[in-house]
């Protein structure tokens, strides 16, 4: 009499149905190109002028540098919302720094070297933990999210934050379900992500942030 799973190397089948068991596993990031495309995103920032560098890889937000604009030491054209971040290793002691580079409307390339250097050190480093968290794949609702719920110190670096999860925002294609959030409005677990906004497809509820 054949018995199912009675040998070794037969299939065994299962009448309820096999449930695979999820498994907690680590990644590891996409080796870094030397040249990143890269979006300029410029928002406000307690009343302040401020602009995100995205570098973008395989068609999602990979590093993130953040600061503030100041016409002598980071200062991009308004025109200027495109261009590359170029790793680029100093010879002196192997350590790298990051360029951003753009053509001007002249079709002439511009270099803004070492845009560590540019950016206050507190707002490098919390971009530094993001870029981190994009370049390993967390889904990007999750990281807005993360991102979202931080609590930190001044109310300047929480208007930092929000400014960058909008900044992020725009990355998340349209029709993403929000997994896990339930409407205010209706109470369904239908919340979806349209133009960087979040809305529901059963009552229509909307907001944007």
């Amino acid at each position: 009499i054949y018995r199912e799973g009675s040998r070794q190397g037969v299939l065994v089948s299962n009448s309820e149905g096999e449930k695979k068991e999820k498994k907690f596993t680590e990644t590891q990031a996409p080796k870094r190109p030397k040249k990143l495309e890269a979006d300029v995103i410029r928002f406000q920032n307690d009343k302040e002028k401020w602009i995100a560098v995205v570098g973008i890889y395989e068609g999602r937000p990979y590093e993130i540098f953040t600061g503030k604009i100041e016409s002598e030491r980071l200062y991009i054209p308004e025109g200027i919302n495109k261009g590359w971040v170029v790793k680029v290793k100093e010879k002196a002691d192997s350590r790298s720094r990051y360029d951003f580079v753009y053509l001007d409307k002249d079709g002439y390339e511009n270099t803004i070297g070492g845009l560590s250097r540019l950016f206050n050190k507190e707002y490098w480093n919390y971009a530094k933990l993001i870029s981190g968290i994009l370049r390993h794949g967390m889904p990007l609702q999750n990281v807005i999210d993360l991102i979202s719920k931080l609590t930190l110190d001044s109310d300047t670096i929480n208007t930092w934050k929000n400014g960058v999860a909008r900044a992020l925002k725009k990355y998340i294609q349209d029709g993403t379900v929000s997994q896990g959030e339930k409407c205010p409005s209706c109470g369904q677990e239908t919340i979806i992500f349209s133009g960087g906004c979040k809305s529901c497809s059963t009552c229509g509820w909307s907001k944007c942030s």
